[in-house]
């Protein structure tokens, strides 16, 4: 707990309490109570390791940051779209229309993230690429298209640095539910309708310019993605509002023959929970990052 209070006294003297420093402190509480249930007996030293603005690699920063996409996409997946499809909740790539009552697509959940992240201030990108995309524009083309490739045979994590975009990772997007396999196998624009469970789909893709950051700006890259999901998620929650049949928003989770929704507090929260080790153990631990060396023409 004494290493909660000592990261969040840090981090809010050098950022004034703003909505997005509220999301990073609320994770700070969910992380202390991580620590208080999981935590090894012997913590890091954290003033050498947080107070002193010491450089943290990159891929130390992908990882945590995919730790935090993958808790807010797997929950949006399982609890949002399955629960709320048994719930009599519908979902498509549709959803934004006006006249429409439904709930963005998890792939498109991921966008609204991406999009909200690219109107902030640190240079992060985010998106998802595949070989075989129902969107052609998601379509992975030279590097990345050979990075997709040693990916799928491994079906391990890539890092390497492209021509364009900088430092890149690219992390495997498994098809771990049923919705997102049933989704593309039925999808009349999908170029693949044989998908099953465990199938590499495509691959969640992050982009940096630098190799390096110091934890400040870990930090605010923490904060700013954190608020980037709760942003994506509120803008599905603001067109609930606008449905014709009415959806109970408060902090329970939809269900059979439940039409209910989480409000953002509520689901930021699960998301922060599932994504706390990691993001302690990248900012604190640094430990080495588990990437497979590409060595791939035009790779550097």
């Amino acid at each position: 707990m004494g290493l909660t209070r000592m990261v969040v006294k840090k981090y809010m003297k050098r950022h004034s309490m703003t909505n997005t420093g509220l999301v990073l402190s609320s994770f700070f509480c969910c992380l202390g109570i991580y620590l208080f249930v999981a935590a090894p007996p012997e913590l890091p030293d954290v003033k050498a390791a947080v107070i002193q603005d010491r450089a943290i690699d990159v891929s130390n920063m992908f990882n945590a940051m995919n730790a935090i996409n993958d808790a807010a996409r797997r929950i949006y997946t399982s609890r949002i779209v399955g629960g709320g499809k048994e719930a009599g909740l519908e979902f498509g790539e549709d959803w934004a229309e006006p006249s429409v009552d439904k709930g963005p697509l998890p792939a498109l959940f991921t966008r609204l993230v991406a999009g909200r992240m690219e109107s902030k201030p640190p240079p992060l990108g985010l998106y998802l690429g595949s070989d075989k995309p129902i969107n052609q524009s998601n379509l992975f083309s030279g590097q990345q298209a050979l990075g997709f490739d040693r990916l799928k045979e491994t079906q391990l994590s890539v890092f390497l640095k492209s021509d364009d975009a900088g430092y890149v990772a690219m992390y495997p997007d498994i098809a771990s539910a049923k919705p997102c396999v049933s989704c593309h196998n039925e999808h009349a624009d999908s170029p693949k309708t044989d998908w099953e469970m465990n199938d590499v789909m495509g691959a969640t893709t992050w982009t940096y310019p630098r190799d390096l950051l110091s934890s400040a700006e870990y930090l605010e890259i923490t904060d700013a993605f954190y608020t980037s999901v709760q942003e994506a998620y509120q803008t599905y929650l603001d067109k609930v509002e606008k449905f014709q049949s009415s959806v109970v928003i408060s902090n329970d989770w939809p269900e059979k023959n439940k039409r209910a929704l989480p409000d953002a507090a509520t689901f930021m929260a699960a998301v922060q929970v599932e994504s706390a080790s990691t993001v302690l153990n990248d900012l604190v631990l640094n430990p080495s990052a588990k990437f497979e060396n590409v060595d791939l023409p035009g790779f550097q």
